[in-house]
């Protein structure tokens, strides 16, 4: 099924107290073909996704009621669904939190609307594609692209959507620098100038949390000083 046909299933729910940025982004994504359910405050946001199928949440962080980043954290313990931050916190410390609060991605303010809808699609795209049946072992790392999932010694891991994208990239470009600029358009789909360089400098660190083994052994996805990242392991398709 062509992703145009499934936009109906694609509902938003957009967390936003500014009435005019509510407005502008509600209006954008509309337009577009997506159901968005648009909220000023985290207790309507809260009914809004009891009442409805939410495939992402665009979520500010600073909210009459409380911290969006504690309404995603809550969210994501129970749903499997898409976060992405739209918040004027813009420090690395502000991102890691988001991160950590499960964002798949992560917009500052002022931003384009062009931008967002290019973050949207690509992030819609990914998630109702139709998938790839194979898997990739790389020591104790097993990913499976199609289901967007990656295990570590047998156990699931819980990864982000991005850190699960770029643990795909770098296991399918294995023994090979990639730059910053390669991962940024890999991986978000739009012009790396658009995105804060800290953006994927936080989502590897928190990949390498993740799926390193032992800090005493090598390292499986190392920073080659000047040049990008590297996979520094073999890995094998079954």
């Amino acid at each position: 099924m062509e992703m145009n046909n499934r936009l109906n299933y694609a509902a938003i729910l957009l967390l936003e107290d500014d009435e005019s940025l509510r407005r502008a982004v509600s209006l954008k994504l509309s337009r577009e073909g997506y159901t968005v359910h648009a909220a000023a405050d985290i207790k309507t946001a809260k009914s809004l996704c009891q009442e409805h199928h939410i495939s992402l949440i665009i979520c500010d962080i600073g909210l009459p009621d409380g911290s969006g980043l504690d309404f995603c954290t809550e969210i994501r313990r129970e749903n499997n669904l898409l976060i992405l931050f739209l918040t004027a916190l813009d420090t690395e410390a502000d991102m890691i939190k988001g991160y950590d609060a499960g964002a798949d991605d992560y917009i500052t303010k002022p931003f384009s609307l062009e931008v967002l809808l290019s973050k949207v699609k690509a992030m819609m795209r990914r998630r109702f594609e139709t998938p790839r049946t194979f898997s990739i072992r790389s020591g104790s790392i097993e990913l499976f692209p199609e289901e967007n999932r990656a295990k570590k010694n047998g156990q699931f891991l819980t990864l982000t959507s991005n850190e699960q994208k770029l643990l795909s990239f770098f296991m399918q470009n294995p023994m090979r620098i990639l730059s910053k600029n390669t991962l940024l358009e890999a991986i978000w789909d739009i012009d790396g100038n658009f995105v804060d360089e800290n953006t994927l400098a936080v989502n590897i660190r928190r990949l390498r949390e993740k799926i390193e083994e032992d800090p005493s052994r090598p390292a499986l996805l190392k920073n080659v000083r000047g040049l990008g990242y590297i996979w520094e392991r073999t890995c094998e398709k079954s």
